[in-house]
């Protein structure tokens, strides 16, 4: 029998995949990331759909969705609001921006300077903006999705250390398959437009439901230890300055718990965190000069630690 949450994940395959082609384990990522109300950096080259994925998702969550797209010149303001004088009430009022929205899609984060960047760090953390030391609340299911390109592409602004923590999930899009890349081209290859966007399949309620669902899925005292035994050796590696942080050791727990939910489990195994660490973890680690040197990847890095960390019984 199936569970609530395997219910939902199946609604947004079935929703998204009307819009996008031979994304399911993509969409799997983005669920565990929705309930577990954590933030989503889309990375892959441009022109592989991850803008369409973004906009489908937050068609299938309902609510109010917005866009910013990330450019050079773009100001904070631009994102958080400003202050307008309203003449007839001889005061300033505030005009909230795109970041009051249950949903929030940052197209190319990494094209914004990183002032603007910074402007969603409150945002994310805390859901909040403190605008002239005044604190406006913002929607209770607030979610960042956020795309960008590589970083060697031209006109990219690296994110910085601490605004990469932030995202639960970071989820890399590569080229597709043939096939799918086939079905692609005959879903979209016509010149008139075609509406293929996703419906509204999942409530607040379905939400509230899963997720103390997840609660329920229990995590052994040596499943506890076993993450913690990560993060201290990432932290501890040579090639690495910047190891695994206490917030990212959260994501990879509610990460796992949701796994794990997925399969119908009733409790989190060790494969549950293997399975989730490389997206929760491999952007949160910053390399050593000379492993960058010797052309080490964050990836690789985050298999070795699967490889060193013994795995409880």
């Amino acid at each position: 029998m199936s569970t609530g949450l395997q219910d939902l994940e199946q609604r947004l395959q079935e929703a998204l995949g009307m819009s996008v082609i031979g994304l399911e384990p993509i969409i799997r990522a983005l669920t565990i990331a929705v309930v577990a109300r954590g933030h989503v950096l889309l990375q892959g080259p441009p022109g592989l759909g991850k803008t369409l994925l973004s906009k489908s998702l937050a068609a299938g969550l309902g609510g109010t969705f917005r866009r910013v797209q990330g450019t050079a010149d773009l100001m904070p303001s631009d994102i958080i609001g400003v202050h307008v004088f309203d003449s007839a009430k001889r005061e300033f009022e505030f005009r909230p921006g795109p970041l009051f929205a249950d949903v929030l899609l940052v197209d190319e984060i990494n094209r914004a300077s990183p002032k603007t960047q910074s402007a969603l760090l409150e945002a994310m953390e805390e859901r909040q903006v403190t605008v002239e030391r005044k604190t406006y609340a913002l929607p209770a299911q607030f979610l960042v999705i956020a795309t960008q390109n590589p970083g060697d592409f031209e006109g990219t602004y690296p994110l910085p250390e601490s605004q990469l923590d932030r995202f639960m999930l970071r989820i890399d899009m590569t080229y597709p398959a043939r096939d799918d890349e086939r079905a692609i081209l005959v879903r979209h290859g016509a010149l008139r437009v075609t509406d293929h966007s996703s419906p509204f399949v999942v409530s607040q309620s379905i939400l509230d439901t899963v997720r103390a669902e997840v609660d329920q899925v229990h995590v052994a005292p040596e499943l506890l230890g076993y993450i913690l035994d990560l993060a201290q050796a990432s932290r501890q590696h040579s090639h690495l300055t910047l190891g695994l942080s206490t917030r990212g050791a959260l994501g990879v727990l509610r990460a796992a718990r949701i796994t794990a939910a997925l399969r119908g489990g009733t409790f989190v195994t060790p494969d549950d965190v293997k399975e989730t660490l490389p997206s929760v973890v491999s952007h949160r680690l910053v390399l050593a000069p000379e492993a960058m040197l010797e052309g080490v990847t964050t990836q690789a890095l985050v298999q070795r630690l699967l490889d060193q960390v013994p795995v409880p019984r």
